[in-house]
């Protein structure tokens, strides 16, 4: 198989795993739907930066410790599904509804991008990914190995402004359709807190020891 096939090859396993609803998903369309389109797009770019620190630890071996070690990635999966829950129960718990800010009120972007990292980086099915596909697309035939895996997150970080960003702006269209309709936007806020405690509570159970 030549380089550029293999690329291709990459990227469509790469789209498969991103557009498989998870932990990233549900959390870039909650944002946009309680935050707008640029907070939406803003858990887009931290989602991403959290893609460029999985290649990063794989490159150090980090997840080889997660496959030697099952206790790690179990702690992985209840970190990430406490972390989602979390998030849910708020928006279950909120008496606001999804109203559009004020006049110079400015979304809380950056702590929306670092919570999209920490999102990423507790996703279990990324360091799945990273241990169980990535490597095989790295040949030392083809040249440097960090050259190879920076091309690679490239192809990841694309493919997750793509699908994610086209989700965030999804999100704000329907935040933008929300607004001045009080009780379907109390209603939408609830919903996407339910989802997401629910996304959380299927991570717990993959993490939950099987007889």
């Amino acid at each position: 198989m030549s380089h550029a096939a293999q690329l291709w090859l990459f990227f469509v396993v790469v789209f498969g795993v991103i557009a498989l609803p998870g932990l990233d998903m549900a959390f870039v369309f909650g944002s946009a739907l309680s935050g707008g389109r640029a907070r939406g797009l803003a858990a887009v770019g931290g989602i991403v930066a959290g893609g460029l620190c999985h290649v990063l630890m794989a490159a150090l071996g980090i997840s080889v410790l997660v496959k030697l070690v099952p206790g790690v990635f179990r702690a992985l999966l209840l970190a990430g599904a406490l972390y989602i829950a979390w998030i849910g129960v708020a928006l279950l718990r909120a008496t606001a509804t999804l109203q559009a800010p004020a006049a110079g009120q400015a979304l809380p972007w950056a702590a929306t991008f670092r919570q999209g990292m920490l999102t990423c980086l507790l996703n279990p099915k990324a360091y799945l990914f990273m241990l169980a596909i990535f490597p095989q697309f790295l040949r030392p035939a083809d040249g440097a190995l960090w050259l190879q895996a920076l091309v690679l997150w490239a192809i990841i970080a694309l493919t997750q402004g793509g699908v994610y960003g086209t989700l965030a702006l999804l999100g704000g269209r329907v935040r933008g359709w929300l607004h001045g309709r009080p009780a379907a936007g109390a209603w939408a806020t609830r919903c996407v807190g339910a989802l997401l405690v629910a996304v959380a509570a299927l991570t717990a159970a993959e993490a939950w020891p099987r007889p």
